[in-house]
């Protein structure tokens, strides 16, 4: 027993050996082992992640100040449409939030809204094929070489090859696509790659992802990854504070929680099929989906097992009718919808503000876990919530829409909408998001200079 008590008191904060199956599970931060021989610093791990939209936002709900502006017509890749209407000047303004911005009310001192900016495009090509996969590079296109797209090395590699060495998984790359009819390339699908022409694919199943994360191994008498730990567990929590063991219970049935969700997925995919009914590719419930996509982000953020992250709620263009269950009352192609917004107002605002109530849940969720220092999740990470297109039926990639959240550890300033001048680069926010999380870079791609309003 005192052998394993000491085998027990060497346990790393951040995970423990589930020897019945050889499963690892990762832990939250627990101040029991604060003391630890092998626990880590008490400064949270510098992290970043984004969270991803396609096919643009509908401007009238999301941007402040244009609630009135009339409905753009349909435009073309090629068009350099800008809204010339009522609007900010440029600099630090209070934050409102506007309908499509509603959710984030509970987190509005944690967020600040970044307007005005503008993406790389390459003329010639396809809009939405460098909206997802050009919008971590901002390269300019003469930069690169035999490729249709101004497209390198992606900014969440760029960060990881500082921030990503030390952790399982250097990257991890999540996209809410269950279409099964794959008819649009790669640069549709994915928002993350190694360097031109280098995909870093994205994984879309949230039980390969759960697996993935977790290690699962199945055995015949074990149900899940859970039971392979609770033997180890209940020891563990002996040695735990009062505390600590409330928040491993919690940490537990988080755990059970998300097993739970994908067992009722996958029990409904069952039926469906067994009943033959005519379904639209996308088998699962679009809320649920990106919700549990989203909760399998934070959980490897908050574990340690990865320090970079993306979720993208969406591929691009992509004209499959999508199941929209809880938000629309049918099977609609959001990509399509964009394309007759006189039609489709009132859809393709209900969708923009559901995505963005999926991003300020994850926010609320993770400004829940407290981290070693007494900050929470939310304080010390940079998470980004933004758009390749700054409006899906003008295909513009200019004025995009942006959304920052967390305090990088205290190196940014939040709760305030800053509207930069006309034709700042995208690159300029990634430069100032590199420089917050200690990477020492004077430039980014076709960065300017860096954004002095949201540096703290």
């Amino acid at each position: 027993m005192s052998r394993h008590k000491d085998r027990l008191s060497s346990i790393s904060r951040r995970s423990f050996l589930a020897c019945a199956g050889g499963a690892s599970l990762g832990l939250p931060w627990l101040e029991s082992f604060a003391n630890a021989k092998d626990s880590k610093t008490k400064t949270p791990a510098k992290r970043m992640a984004f969270f991803y939209l396609p096919n643009g936002i509908t401007r009238r709900g999301f941007f402040p100040g244009e609630g009135d502006r009339p409905l753009p017509k349909f435009a073309g890749q090629n068009n350099v449409w800008r809204f010339e209407g009522k609007t900010v000047p440029s600099g630090s303004h209070p934050l409102t939030l506007t309908p499509t911005l509603a959710p984030l009310h509970k987190m509005r001192k944690k967020v600040s809204l970044i307007t005005g900016m503008d993406r790389t495009f390459q003329h010639g090509t396809d809009s939405h094929a460098q909206c997802a996969s050009c919008f971590l590079t901002s390269v300019a296109p003469y930069e690169v070489k035999n490729s249709a797209y101004p497209l390198t090395r992606t900014l969440d590699h760029v960060a990881a090859d500082s921030i990503g060495q030390t952790t399982p998984y250097s990257t991890l790359e999540l996209s809410c696509n269950d279409h099964k009819n794959n008819i649009e390339s790669i640069y549709f699908d994915n928002m993350s790659w190694y360097g031109t022409g280098h995909v870093a694919p994205s994984m879309r199943n949230p039980r390969k992802v759960y697996d993935r994360l977790f290690g699962t191994q199945l055995h015949a008498r074990f149900r899940n990854i859970t039971d392979l730990a609770l033997g180890n567990a209940r020891q563990l929590q002996k040695r735990l504070s009062t505390t600590d063991r409330r928040k491993f219970e919690e940490y537990f049935e988080s755990v059970r929680t998300i097993e739970t969700r994908m067992d009722r997925i996958d029990k409904m995919k069952s039926e469906l099929a067994a009943a033959n009914i005519k379904r639209p590719a996308e088998h699962l419930p679009r809320n649920e989906y990106i919700h549990l996509m989203g909760d399998l982000l934070v959980m490897a953020l908050q574990n340690g097992l990865t320090n970079v992250g993306s979720l993208m709620v969406g591929p691009e263009r992509w004209t499959t009718a999508t199941n929209w269950e809880g938000i629309l009352d049918k099977p609609y192609s959001h990509h399509g919808m964009t394309h007759a917004i006189g039609t489709h107002l009132e859809h393709l605002l209900k969708l923009d503000r559901f995505h963005v109530f999926a991003f300020a849940r994850l926010l609320e969720r993770m400004e829940g876990i407290e981290e070693a220092n007494g900050t929470t999740l939310l304080d010390n990470p940079i998470f980004t919530l933004g758009a390749g297109m700054g409006d899906g039926t003008t295909h513009q990639y200019n004025d995009l829409p942006l959304v920052v959240a967390g305090g990088g550890g205290g190196k940014l300033k939040l709760g305030s909408h800053i509207h930069c001048k006309q034709g700042t680069p995208l690159a300029n926010l990634w430069l100032t998001q590199l420089q917050a999380l200690g990477i020492r870079r004077k430039k980014y791609a076709d960065s300017t200079g860096v954004i002095p309003e949201i540096q703290a």
